[in-house]
């Protein structure tokens, strides 16, 4: 699974390294994003315009908000199935833009687990594959809710865990943002492990493990 990430970049250099697309003038950098909380996101709207959408989609169909507590992840072996993602999975794709996230490695003889910390090994930002819904509640306001599509790990995140978001390649981006409904076989290719030899990882400090801590200290190495 993806259960936390960073986009500590500053606006005008994301905007540098994704000329395509329009970004927010300014947002503050973040060390340690949780589930719940605002991630800054490109839909297919046609428009290549970033917004932010809460983390943990909530389908348009639900009853209950509480759902995207349990919807953080997409798995992509079944989003084309699952009455959760299937709607999204064909009209509603999004990039969730980061520049490095966090999981967590069980160590023989340790109580706790070690966060280590992954980025692209040239440090750049890239951007997950994401599904978005919009949510109605009662009182009529609209809620725009995100998920990360999970997929197999590749050698470098099999050492870490079993599950690993899946990364776009940028020659992909346009398929992915792409408006008209476009059927499961063409979009599922996409679903993939990021080669391994374009990433790093490191440990850092059990720091993250809580929400509250969202500063430069969260990525530095141990």
């Amino acid at each position: 699974m993806c259960g936390r990430f960073t986009l500590t970049i500053d606006p005008a250099e994301l905007q540098d390294a994704f000329g395509d697309f329009i970004f927010p003038n300014k947002f503050a950098p973040r060390f340690n994003i949780a589930p719940s909380q605002p991630v800054l996101a490109i839909p297919n709207e046609g428009k290549n315009t970033a917004d932010f959408f809460l983390w943990g989609l909530i389908p348009s169909w639900a009853k209950d908000p509480s759902i995207a507590n349990k919807l953080i992840n997409a798995r992509g072996e079944t989003i084309a199935e699952k009455p959760s993602f299937r709607g999204s999975f064909k009209y509603k794709r999004c990039l969730i833009l980061t520049d490095g996230f966090y999981e967590w490695k069980s160590q023989e003889g340790a109580k706790t687990k070690t966060p280590y910390f992954i980025h692209m090994k040239d440090r750049k930002p890239f951007a997950f594959a994401g599904l978005w819904d919009e949510w109605h509640s009662p009182d009529g306001g609209t809620i725009r809710t995100c998920t990360i599509i999970t997929t197999m790990p590749n050698e470098l995140m099999s050492s870490l865990h079993n599950r690993m978001p899946v990364i776009l390649d940028r020659a992909d981006y346009a398929q992915w943002l792409d408006t008209p409904p476009q059927a499961p076989g063409d979009l599922l290719p996409l679903i993939r492990s990021f080669p391994s030899e374009r990433m790093s990882a490191y440990p850092v400090s059990t720091m993250v493990n809580s929400p509250g801590n969202d500063h430069p200290g969260c990525v530095l190495p141990v």
